[in-house]
């Protein structure tokens, strides 16, 4: 038995309000860069669902910046580290070093992708400039008083540098090696959030909460003019120029995305997202991207809810919107046509998403989500029923994608849902819940325990409570469960349950990482020797056959169990860094999906089981 990653369905940027979130594309726009969590990825502009993985960072990421050349990635994160990797595997590390003391806000490279320059927020100094292979110093960062936003490098010698800063202020730096030269003070009237040298070296442009837009003379520094007084409604976060050097786009609070003729000083296009005329925070841009060397003039722009935005110039609708999660991701169901076609996430912030598995597309469900963290699927005759800790259950209608009807409200903070023969089963803090047709209709309470996972399978109803037991029950016409059987051998409470196909076998997972599995109608053990996750199990999958069960755990690995050589295991080591949320198996068995704390999904090639 083998388990190979086949691809990574990766997170979307990670944004924060009235922040500027960088990306970054390499020199052929054939990639883009950009941080979610403690990972960076690199995905591919065209085939998204193609991406890789940087987990080097043991921080929460906030930066990454493709080299000129290519080959490499700088990224930072928020403990003032920057690291420099190469961005074909996102494997080997060239080097880590240590520039401020607080959060690294931008990084820069010169056109040689030989130095960078990183910045931020820091006690001594809010940033400094370093040579990409050994961390040699190159120069010096000075002159600003506030944390810096944003660094941009001029790509033709002579080399200049410009950082721009909370203080209002941008200073221009001489170089190799950098040192400050002059201050433009007076020009800005809020925070200066984005800056960038044009292609040619000639301009340089500053941008900034004030709304205003400045520039400058590349090769000297001196403010040149003002343009677009008016235009941008909310503060600017962030600017890219046209390979051309003519043109360049901004993004704003104030849900556009604006392009500009330099020359002129005036928009030939303006996008707006969200609903016309309504305000909508999440739909607020704060980032945006113009990828060089390619020939059909896309612009890609990130909304504050995450999605990247495909832009067109002449075209007043994005081509495309990739969406995803960039919140941990806390549970993973399936499609109910139970061909395993489709996948249903769930993540911290409430955020549900649909995914395609062949094509590796994520959308996002349209409607009222939850509000809160999603807790668990389950899926029957072509609708999914989510719950969440905004203790509501939720169902999604599967062709619409949308979610449909209301939300049904739950006496208790609910732990976990399960669908069998029509009947919708809700394990609560207080109990268990029976909804048949989105009604309420029946109800067990359990006074001595708390329920902790349940899993539902023909009339067969198994709960896990947090005194260690497993107890099956069975539901009548009435929709009345009456305990059939109840087993006490696990030494920690249950976290998770899943029948088999059949029903014939049922696996439990505990908080110390052990699984049983156990013959349904008796609860004799079939096997118990599935031990070799070190934490929390909190996902189990059988495959169709009932031969093979995948578990996904908090120690960050995923495992596939052998029913018939309990001993044959294999594993994906540290398959989701901050742990593994969800296991599922999909097309047809012959891969394992997973997704967990870094806000992405795995699809693991599964072989030779045994």
């Amino acid at each position: 038995m083998s388990v190979t990653i086949e691809k990574i369905l990766a997170a979307s940027p990670v944004t924060a309000r009235g922040q500027p979130t960088q990306l970054s594309t390499d020199a052929k726009g054939e990639r883009i860069a950009y941080a979610s969590g403690k990972s960076i990825f690199v995905r591919s502009i065209d085939d998204p669902s193609n991406s890789k993985q940087y987990t080097g960072h043991t921080a929460q990421t906030t930066v990454a910046r493709l080299s000129p050349s290519g080959f490499y990635v700088a990224s930072g994160d928020v403990s003032g580290s920057v690291r420099v990797w190469d961005s074909i595997e996102a494997v080997n590390t060239k080097g880590e070093y240590h520039i401020v003391s607080g959060r690294i806000n931008d990084i820069a490279w010169d056109g040689d992708s030989q130095r960078i320059i990183a910045v931020g927020d820091g006690r001594e100094r809010f940033g400094h400039c370093i040579t990409a292979d050994s961390g040699n110093s190159v120069g010096d960062v000075s002159g600003h008083s506030k944390i810096i936003n944003a660094v941009a490098i001029r790509p033709l010698r002579p080399l200049r540098a410009a950082t721009v800063s909370d203080d209002m202020a941008m200073c221009f730096l001489h170089g190799a090696p950098f040192k400050f030269d002059s201050k433009s003070t007076g020009l800005h009237k809020g925070f200066v959030l984005g800056t960038a040298f044009s292609p040619d070296g000639n301009t340089l442009v500053t941008v900034g909460a004030d709304k205003r837009i400045q520039l400058y003379d590349g090769k000297t520094g001196e403010p040149t003019k003002s343009i677009g007084e008016g235009e941008h409604t909310g503060s600017i976060f962030a600017v890219s120029w046209a390979s051309d050097s003519k043109k360049f786009v901004t993004a704003s609070a104030d849900q556009t995305v604006k392009l500009w003729d330099v020359e002129a000083g005036k928009v030939l296009q303006t996008w707006r997202f969200g609903e016309e005329g309504g305000v909508s925070v999440l739909d607020q841009q704060v980032g945006v991207v113009w990828p060089h060397g390619r020939s059909d003039g896309l612009i890609i722009s990130l909304s504050l809810g995450g999605d990247l935005n495909y832009l067109v110039e002449g075209n007043p609708e994005p081509t495309r919107v990739v969406q995803g999660h960039n919140k941990s991701i806390t549970t993973l169901g399936v499609g109910s046509d139970g061909k395993g076609q489709t996948l249903w996430t769930g993540s911290f912030d409430g955020r549900v998403c649909n995914w395609d598995v062949s094509s590796g597309v994520g959308t996002t469900v349209d409607g009222q989500s939850h509000t809160n963290q999603v807790t668990q699927f389950t899926s029957s005759t072509g609708r999914a029923y989510s719950v969440g800790w905004d203790d509501t259950l939720r169902i999604v209608d599967e062709s619409a994608n949308t979610f449909a009807g209301e939300s049904l409200k739950l006496s208790a903070q609910p732990k976990g849902v399960a669908s069998a023969d029509g009947r919708v089963y809700v394990a609560t803090a207080a109990g268990v819940e029976i909804y048949v047709k989105d009604k309420l209709a029946g109800k067990l309470d359990i006074t001595d325990s708390q329920p902790t996972a349940i899993a539902a399978q023909g009339s067969f109803v198994a709960v896990g409570v947090n005194n260690n037991a497993v107890r099956l029950y069975r539901v009548d016409a009435s929709h009345n469960l009456t305990q059939a059987r109840e087993v006490k051998n696990s030494t920690a409470a249950i976290s998770a349950l899943a029948f088999s196909g059949n029903g014939s076998l049922l696996a439990a997972g505990n908080t110390a990482g052990k699984i049983y599995a156990y013959k349904t109608e008796s609860l004799e053990v079939a096997t118990d020797r599935w031990s070799a996750h070190t934490g929390r199990v909190t996902s189990i999958a059988w495959n169709e056959a009932g031969t093979h069960a995948a578990s996904g755990a908090l120690d960050t690995n995923v495992f596939v169990w052998s029913l018939a050589k309990p001993g044959n295991r294999v594993k994906a080591l540290n398959a989701h860094k901050d742990g593994v949320y969800g296991v599922a198996w999909v097309d047809g068995d012959r891969k394992v999906a997973s997704a967990g704390g870094d806000a992405a999904i795995k699809m693991w090639k599964v072989e030779g089981l045994q």
